[in-house]
């Protein structure tokens, strides 16, 4: 990403991971993408479960890990919560679904295991790398572009 701002952020433990996606989740325009970047078990749902619900939705959150897809009602907004980690190196018609989904700008859309994906997630969106660094502590670093600064404002020290 050319001229991302990074960020950094401790996150004691599982409460203090959803409040972060709560907090970027108040804040959700809609149009936005964020690819989440862990580990197993490195709390990206517990990411989006404070995400959706700091957007507005009342829905229970799940990991997409088995649909590949899960979508949310958030008020005005819809979050798409896609999770590629079971697809090899060729997502297929899947990435005709998520291509859809980015060009919604009512939809936010959250990607795990992205890595699998070429070229149809845009040069500009959010990377949030969750870090496990003890049983339930994290580390998280972001970088995203300055017009989405609005997301992170105040939420992360620069890194």
């Amino acid at each position: 990403m050319n001229g991302s701002l990074p960020g950094i952020k401790k996150l004691r433990n599982e409460k203090a991971t959803e409040e972060l996606g709560f907090k970027v989740g108040s804040r959700l325009r809609g149009g936005e993408i964020i690819e989440l970047i862990s580990d197993l078990g490195g709390g990206k749902t517990t990411f989006v479960r404070g995400l959706a619900r700091g957007a507005g939705s009342k829905e229970h959150v799940t990991s997409p890990t088995f649909t590949i897809r899960n979508d949310y009602k958030a008020g005005k907004i819809k979050i798409a919560h896609f999770d590629f980690f079971r697809l090899d190196n060729d997502p297929g018609i899947l990435s005709d679904l998520l291509a859809e989904a980015i060009s919604d700008p009512d939809s936010v859309v959250v990607i795990e295991w992205a890595d699998v994906l070429h070229g149809v997630l845009p040069r500009e969106h959010v990377k949030l790398e969750l870090s496990v660094t003890g049983y339930q502590e994290r580390i998280a670093r972001v970088f995203y572009p300055a017009e989405l600064d609005y997301l992170f404002n105040g939420v992360f020290l620069s890194a």
